[in-house]
Parts: structure tokens; C-alpha cells; sequence
């Protein structure tokens, strides 16, 4: 009897147990299946298919879903946009809006829709009284709208609110500063206006704070020193006013700071002292409006890797102490008005790697700097350097392969030393150099990207080694004294198709022929070609016509003529074209009508003749695009007699 009634106990609560369990794995709680339900019929488009297999009512097996073991509720809805496989990240995208009835779903620790890129909607208004467990949130780069409800802090287990890239705005609520568990608030890339509220310095447990490119105004909250444990701080990119909070020192756990492209005013108030901001590694203050001189004890930031203050109203001369900074790889102080020489101290800097002092009041270099030996990157442009010659020192630099030396007054002819560096970018224009084109460019510096040879005083012709340089994408030798032909510009070679040759202006010298080879070599990904004020003859091919990215084409003053070529009308991303003071002969083709994105035309003092085609954009320019043609006529000129 006693063994009976324990095999049927035994049955009942096994029974008891499956049935539980059944319960949990099959059925789902009605909030949350309404919860869900609805946010699956907000969404119209889901690329994944996750979406499409939510069916029945067993929540807790969807993909993306995940559930409470004890009490069977939905905790996390995870459904990124990235979705990782064994070999590789796909990129999904969900299209809809986000359901206001997600609220329903009451014990979610975790909502994931970021980087779906087109959810619309808003954050529902009543989410701090329905999540009351919810820990993370992330819906960055979708299409959301609207303000962040204030309701937001009342949830007190908050610790990350990722919201980057979408279009939310309004002001940023005063309740946020009740979140105590929050360290991650990354608000980045949105519509935000108003001030910076004060409360922020309440989330004593903050680590990264990202509110870069927004609409901010206003001050920075003075006690912002307060976040004790804040590594990252990032509020470029507003309309930041006022000066920078000498509080910012107290931040010994500080690692990144980025208050750059604001207004702020005053001096750099940090450190104040050696020792302050141990751990600082990236300190970014440029396009503001900072005075004064650069503090010497920037010095002692020991671990500065990334120091930029350019564009401001910086003066006075650099700091020696800045030679202390031996983790120092980039340093930008261009755009302000700093003058006096550059420290000797400098050529302690055995880690720099990007040196940018162009734009400022700067007399001199020591030949000491030829000791940074892991330079790659020198701009010096528009200092009263006024060197009689590039200093031969920097053809020690082992690691320089950017160059960038524009209006220093240097004199001379172009230096034989350079061709043995591996130079990618070479800027030395706005100078006085005199001589030639060396040539041995084309041969000895095959990596050249750009070159930058414009205002100066050189007299050669180009020299067909220039053919060589593959991998150029700017070529810019405008007024200067060249002559000869430009045909070796059109016959450089390329490793891929269409090549690498954007950029290319010539204008402003003696050239007189090689007209004929445009369009034909292996360069036709062109997008900007001036060849204006020379004295080029004869037509323009039709493999012009090949030039298909080219935005903008200006060939005027010079003495090019005969008719204007047909193939030209397939230049559809054309923007600007400026033929005048030539003698171009003819009629204006009719497919010029196709060149639907130009902006600007000039076709005036030609030979041109006939009725002007009718349509846009033709007939939507000026009178003055046509004038000192006598034979034209019809829309905007007068209209063509019988």
C-alpha cells in the first residue's frame, strides 16, 4: 500500500515538473507575446528572415529571443543588424517602425536592435515605468525619432544607453542624472539641442560619455570632474560655448578627451601641475576659439599619444617641455599664431610620427629634428621660414613620406635627395622655386600620390618620365612658367582601371599643344581638369567623351577652335564647363541638353553659331554664358529669326 501510494506521488510531481517545464519552453506569457507580435508587425521588411520564424506561441525559441529559466520571461531581444557566422559578419536590415507595445514585454534586461539602419519611430514615452529591469540599450544607426523621454530615469538598472546615428532630438533630460548604474551614455551623431544638463555629473559611475556631433549649446557643466571613473569624454562637434572646466583635472582615470569643433574660449586650463591626468592618451581642442599660450604643463601628460590644437587662437612659442613626451605620435598646432622656433627639445620625440604646424608665425626649424626617425608625416606649410633651399636634413628622415612645405619662401631648384625617399605626398607650392621639373620623378618616386608644384617660378617643359607615376591622384602645376606639351599627363600608366588621376590643373602657363591625348590613355576616372590660361591649339578629341566622372572641365583662354565635340554630351556628371576665349566654331550640340547636373556653364567669346538647343539645363543659364558669340541664338539670347 505505502509502495503504491509512493509510485503515484513519484508520477505526480514528475508530471508536475514536465508540465512546468512545458510551460516555460512552449507558451508564452500574453504580454510578452502581444509585446513581440506587434514589434514583428511594425517591421514591414526584414533582410535576415529572423522575423519570419516567429511563429506559434513559443516565444522563448525565436531567434533573437531569450528568456528567464525560473519564470519563463522574456529578458533580452537581441537582434543587431551585424550578425556574426563562422566565417564572417553579414549586414542585415530591418524596415519599420518601432512598436510602442515593446513596453509590454515588462522584464526585458536587454533591447539590441542596433544597426538595423531603418527603424523609424520613437522611444515609447511610458518606457521608465514598463522596463523596470531593463539594463542595455542600444538602437544605434536606425531612423528614430523624436526626444528621450524623461520617464528614462526612472529605470535605476540602467548601465549602457547606446543611441548613435539616429535623428532623435529635443533636450536632453535633466532625469538622466538619476541613472547612478549607468557607464556608458553614447548619444553621438544625432539632433540633440540645448545645454549639457548639469545633472550628468551625478552618474558617479560613468566611463564613456559620447555626445559628439549634435546641436549642444551652452557651458560645459562646471563640476564635470566629478565623474570620478570617466575614461572616455567626447562632446565635439556642438555649438559649446564658454570655457573649459578647470574640474576636467580632477579626472585621474581620463583617457580620451575630445572637446574639438566647438566655440569654447580662454586658455587650456590642464593640468595645472604635473602629475594630474596620468592616463591621458588623446586630447583634441581644435576649431575652437582657445587663447593664450599652449600651457607648459601639457608636458608632463606622460602617456599623450594624440595632441590637437589646431585652428584656434593659439600664441606665443611652443613649449620646450613638450619634448618630454615620449609617447608622442601626432601633433597638430596648425591654424593658430604661434611663433618663435621650433624646440630642439622636439628631436626627443622618438615616437612622432605626424607633425602638422602649418598655418602659423613660425621662423625656424633645428636641424636637431633630423633624429625623429619615425616621422612620416611633415607639414610646414605657410611659415615665414624662408629658407633659401628645403633644408637637406629632412632627407634623414628614414620614415618621411609626406611632405608638405607650401608658402615657407623656399628658393632654389627642387632638390636632388628627394628622390631617394618613398614619397606619397609632395606639396611645395606657393614658393620660389626656379628650374625644372626633375627628371627623375616619374623614375624615383613611383609611389607619388600628389604632387604640388603650383606658384612657382619653374621653366621646363614636363618631362616624359612623369609617365611612370601610376599611382598619382593630384597633379597640380598651375602657374608657373612651363611650356612644351601636356601630352605625357594623358599617357601615364595605371595598375587599375580608369587609374587613380582625379585632379589635374595646369593651368596658367606657356603650354601649346598636346590637346589630342585626352581621353585617350589609361587615366579616365578624371574628375577635375583645368587646362584654362595657356596657349593650347587645335580641337578637342572626341575621347573626351571617355571622361565619364569628370565634375568639372575649364579649357578656357586659350586658342583651341574647330567644333564642339558630340561625345561631350556624355560627360553626365558634369558640373562646371568653361570653354570661353577660344574659337570654338559651330553649333552647340544638341546632347549638351543630357548635362542635367551642370551648375555653371561659359561658352561666351567663341565662333559659335545656330539656335541655342532648347531645354534644360541650356536655356536656364545666363545671357553672359553665351555672349561675344555672334551668331547665336534663341533662349537666353534672342530669339532666332526665320
Amino acid at each position: 500500500m505505502g509502495c503504491g501510494l509512493l509510485r503515484i506521488f513519484v508520477a505526480f510531481t514528475l508530471m508536475s515538473v514536465g508540465g512546468c517545464k512545458r510551460s516555460i519552453d512552449e507558451s508564452c506569457h500574453p504580454d510578452d507575446l502581444i509585446g513581440l507580435t506587434s514589434f514583428k508587425a511594425g517591421i514591414r521588411i526584414d533582410s535576415s528572415g529572423r522575423l519570419g520564424k516567429w511563429v506559434g506561441r513559443s516565444c522563448c525559441k525565436w531567434e533573437g529571443i531569450s528568456c528567464d529559466n525560473t519564470t519563463g520571461r522574456v529578458t533580452q531581444l537581441l537582434l543587431p543588424g551585424l550578425i556574426s557566422t563562422d566565417v564572417s559578419i553579414l549586414q542585415s536590415q530591418m524596415k519599420g517602425s518601432l512598436s510602442p507595445k515593446i513596453t509590454l514585454v515588462t522584464f526585458l534586461e536587454v533591447i539590441d536592435l542596433s544597426e538595423l539602419g531603418f527603424i523609424a519611430g520613437n522611444i515609447p514615452s511610458s518606457i521608465g515605468f514598463r522596463l523596470p529591469n531593463l539594463r542595455k540599450l542600444y538602437l544605434l544607426r536606425n531612423k528614430l525619432t523624436g526626444p528621450i523621454p524623461e520617464s528614462i530615469g526612472k529605470l535605476s538598472k540602467l548601465e549602457e544607453i547606446v543611441l548613435s546615428e539616429n535623428s532623435f532630438s529635443g533636450s536632453l533630460p535633466w532625469s538622466l542624472g538619476n541613472l547612478k548604474n549607468l557607464n556608458r551614455l553614447v548619444l553621438d551623431s544625432n539632433r540633440f539641442s540645448g545645454p549639457v544638463p548639469d545633472s550628468l555629473v551625478y552618474l558617479t559611475s560613468l566611463v564613456a560619455l559620447d555626445l559628439h556631433h549634435n546641436y549642444l549649446n551652452g557651458h560645459l557643466p562646471a563640476k564635470i570632474g566629478e565623474l570620478q571613473v570617466l575614461e572616455q569624454l567626447d562632446l565635439s562637434e556642438n555649438l559649446l560655448g564658454g570655457k573649459i572646466p578647470v574640474s576636467l583635472t580632477n579626472i585621474t582615470t581620463v583617457q580620451d578627451i575630445d572637446l574639438s569643433v566647438n566655440s569654447l574660449e580662454g586658455e587650456i586650463p590642464f593640468p595645472s601641475c604635473s602629475g594630474q591626468m596620468p592616463f591621458l592618451r588623446f586630447l583634441a581642442l581644435h576649431d575652437n576659439h582657445l587663447t593664450g599660450r599652449i600651457p607648459p604643463a601639457l608636458g608632463s601628460l606622460v602617456s599623450l599619444q594624440r595632441l590637437y590644437l589646431e585652428n584656434n587662437k593659439l600664441s606665443g612659442t611652443i613649449p620646450s617641455s613638450l619634448g618630454n613626451l615620449s609617447d608622442l605620435r601626432e601633433l597638430y598646432l596648425g591654424g593658430n599664431r604661434i611663433s618663435g622656433l621650433i624646440p630642439k627639445a622636439f628631436s626627443k620625440l622618438s615616437q612622432l610620427i605626424n607633425l602638422n604646424l602649418s598655418n602659423n608665425l613660425i621662423q625656424g626649424l633645428p636641424r636637431q629634428m633630423s633624429s625623429l626617425q619615425n616621422l612620416q608625416i611633415l607639414v610646414l606649410s605657410f611659415n615665414p621660414l624662408n629658407f633659401s633651399s628645403i633644408p637637406n636634413w629632412i632627407a634623414e628622415l628614414p620614415s618621411i613620406s609626406k611632405i608638405y612645405m607650401a608658402g615657407c619662401g623656399l628658393g632654389g631648384e627642387i632638390p636632388e635627395f628627394l628622390q631617394r625617399k618613398a614619397i606619397q605626398e609632395l606639396d611645395l607650392s606657393s614658393n620660389h622655386l626656379t628650374g625644372s621639373i626633375p627628371s627623375w620623378l616619374g623614375d624615383d618616386l613611383s609611389q607619388l600620390y600628389l604632387l604640388n608644384l603650383s606658384n612657382n617660378a619653374l621653366v621646363s617643359k614636363i618631362p616624359g618620365s612623369i609617365t611612370g607615376l601610376n599611382e598619382l591622384g593630384v597633379l597640380d602645376l598651375h602657374s608657373n612658367r612651363l611650356t612644351g606639351s601636356i601630352i605625357h599627363v594623358f599617357k601615364m600608366g595605371s595598375m587599375l582601371p580608369g587609374g587613380l588621376l582625379r585632379y589635374i590643373d595646369l593651368s596658367g602657363n606657356s603650354f601649346s599643344s598636346g590637346i589630342e591625348q585626352i581621353g585617350l590613355g589609361e587615366q579616365y576616372g578624371i574628375e577635375f581638369l583645368n587646362l584654362s590660361h595657356n596657349f593650347l591649339k587645335g580641337g578637342l578629341p572626341t575621347s573626351i567623351g571617355r571622361l565619364e566622372r569628370m565634375r568639372s572641365l575649364d579649357l578656357s583662354h586659350n586658342e583651341l577652335g574647330f567644333n564642339l565635340p558630340d561625345s561631350l554630351g556624355n560627360v553626365r556628371s558634369l558640373e562646371m564647363l568653361k570653354l570661353q576665349k577660344n574659337r570654338f566654331t559651330g553649333k552647340i550640340p544638341d546632347g549638351y541638353l543630357m548635362l542635367r547636373k551642370l551648375k555653371e556653364l561659359d561658352l561666351s567669346d567663341n565662333l559659335l553659331v545656330g539656335q541655342i538647343p532648347n531645354g534644360k539645363p541650356l536655356g536656364d543659364f545666363p545671357k553672359k554664358s553665351y555672349s561675344g558669340n555672334r551668331a547665336l541664338c534663341g533662349r537666353p539670347l534672342a530669339p532666332c529669326k526665320p
